[in-house]
């Protein structure tokens, strides 16, 4: 069609020429315009309009006729110049049909991948899924409907799709998939330094859409409203409503406090599951620090937490994380704990409703260590913190905090832990190197680490308990906490606690083949 067109266009401007040539030849040999009378003018009555005169023996003036063809060839010519515009306009018409019957050509193309795209990779989404700039995948498969209903394509209804895509930034082939969202619920009070927490939280987040902050304020301290207030939109500010005390035992007054936080807890969770309708949450309270790669963290996490049901629980929190007992080159390190740490953690909305109709009106963290709750599942938990605690004024009076907390080695290193390969977190891979991992290791005794001239290497090396005094025994001398909730220790899997002493990694572990914590031991 094209190569007609443009046949056509040399064949109008051959035509041009031809019709200029025999049009100078006809005016050149035809007579004046009207009679020229007596007087010699170009029209009756003899009036020289056209300024031709005769001269002698009755001939034309030459000057005159030379003039009046000029003219006439004038007005030809401005017809033939009008002539040629509207060639010139025609030619750039095809020009531009051309120029769309091309983009048309690629924006089919452009549409079949996207639709072989969508038919081999369907696009889930959820109530809590974030699609990021995917307003586009709606519209696009609404044209694709389109151009899928026939084989024959209707010129403009390819235009139409064209014009939805490129309104829609152009969706390419390669859509990212959707992303779940994951709140962090800030746990408040009457500190005004949960600014602090926010800052940092507010400073690493990659993304308000994934990462909505929601900031749960209880005890209404006008003050602390005011701090959280004044972020504006960049977190979303609730509060608790029922401020009244809580009736408890006369011996449990002075515990009005932890009653007062389970109940807080409640609330807020019920409100992040229930009222936001999230799929899962990441608790922090407000006195802790985050680290850089906090949101990393717990992104790389959920899908090991979602897929193995062993799993309760991901922490941010390690109780033996002060700098001495943690490897600073192994900030990727992360572990399997059957001791539940709290301190920024992540929980799915199927665990809240387990436990949401059971949940204690004091000491909720105590309780969630109970075998009843646990029910032989697991944490995750880093070898280096992911959060640092800076309050030591609260209700638990500074327990601990002193001797222990304040001393956590906070990572400052961000780890692409989304990067990685973290399966070998799940149960089966796990356990089985692990118990050979810590049951291959030298047996020595506690003075053998003390005074380290008989060990060669940094380790591992394993540390033997066999009674509930032996290990607190021990783990007051190699510097770990030394507590058991439910028969658990801290950071404990199958009952081994591991960390660095004096740079040599060490398993503080109970005799091979250990089956199953003593509650009685706490």
């Amino acid at each position: 069609m094209v190569r007609k067109k443009s046949s056509f266009i040399l064949c109008g401007a051959f035509l041009f020429v031809a019709w200029n040539a025999l049009l100078l030849l006809y005016l050149w040999g035809r007579p004046p315009m009207g009679h020229l009378g007596e007087g010699g003018g170009a029209e009756p009555g003899g009036k020289e309009e056209w300024g031709m005169v005769r001269g002698k023996g009755g001939r034309v003036n030459l000057a005159g006729e030379v003039i009046r063809l000029a003219e006439e060839v004038e007005i030809q010519l401005d017809t033939q110049k009008k002539l040629l515009k509207q060639i010139e306009s025609h030619r750039a018409v095809w020009a531009r049909q051309k120029e769309i019957g091309k983009k048309q050509t690629d924006n089919i193309k452009e549409v079949n991948q996207i639709v072989h795209q969508q038919q081999n990779n369907p696009v889930p989404l959820i109530n809590d899924v974030y699609v990021g700039d995917q307003v586009e995948i709606k519209h696009t498969q609404r044209s694709v409907a389109t151009v899928a209903a026939g084989s024959n394509i209707e010129r403009h209804q390819a235009t139409d799709v064209k014009e939805e895509v490129a309104e829609d930034n152009k969706v390419t082939a390669s859509v990212s998939g959707p992303q779940v969202i994951i709140p962090i619920l800030v746990i408040a009070c009457d500190r005004v330094t949960v600014k602090r927490s926010l800052d940092k939280l507010i400073q690493y987040r990659p993304s308000q859409e994934l990462y909505p902050i929601i900031v749960s304020q209880d005890c209404g301290h006008a003050e602390t409203a005011r701090v959280i207030g004044s972020y504006g939109e960049k977190v979303t500010h609730i509060s608790q409503p029922d401020l009244s005390d809580i009736r408890v035992r006369p011996e449990h007054r002075k515990f009005q406090g932890y009653y007062k936080i389970a109940r807080h807890y409640r609330w807020a969770l019920n409100q992040v599951f229930h009222t936001f309708s999230q799929s899962t949450v990441v608790i922090v309270e407000d006195d802790l620090e985050v680290a850089p790669d906090f949101f990393e963290y717990f992104r790389a996490l959920y899908p090991i937490l979602r897929s193995d049901p062993t799993l309760w629980c991901v922490s941010a929190w390690n109780d033996n994380g002060r700098d001495a007992l943690v490897d600073s080159s192994k900030a990727d390190l992360l572990y399997r704990t059957d001791f539940f740490p709290g301190l920024g953690w992540m929980l799915l909305k199927e665990m809240w409703d387990e436990l949401e109709p059971k949940w204690p009106s004091a000491f909720w963290d105590d309780w969630m260590r109970q075998p009843e709750q646990r029910k032989g599942r697991s944490c995750i938990r880093p070898e280096i913190s992911r959060t640092i605690t800076f309050g030591r004024k609260g209700v638990s009076l500074g327990q601990f905090f002193d001797q222990y907390l304040r001393y956590i080695k906070l990572n400052t290193e961000f780890v692409p832990f989304t990067k990685l390969d973290l399966s070998y977190l799940l149960k089966e891979k796990y356990e089985e190197n692990f118990i050979k991992e810590v049951y291959s290791a030298p047996l020595v005794k506690i003075e053998d680490l003390q005074q380290g001239g008989s060990l060669r290497g940094p380790g591992p090396y394993r540390v033997q308990y066999s009674t509930r005094d032996s290990f607190k025994v021990f783990a007051r001398n190699l510097g770990v906490m030394d507590d058991l909730k439910s028969g658990v220790p801290r950071t404990g899997y199958r009952g081994v606690v591991n960390f660095l002493y004096r740079g040599r990694r060490v398993f503080l572990a109970p005799p091979e083949g250990w089956s199953q914590y003593d509650t009685s031991w706490s």
